[in-house]
């Protein structure tokens, strides 16, 4: 499981929406949290 870095909610690693970002695979819930990532990469990387 992958911790979804928007909302703190687990994620399974086969989920649909997966962003990439400085050669680190990011997961998400939902498509509304990957969006939320995309705008602002750098800021919920850390």
């Amino acid at each position: 499981m992958k911790k979804d870095v928007i909302c703190g909610m687990k994620v399974r690693e086969d989920t649909e929406f997966v962003s990439e970002f400085q050669g680190k695979e990011f997961y998400f819930c939902s498509s509304k949290c990957k969006e939320e990532f995309d705008k602002n990469p750098l800021k919920h990387s850390r």
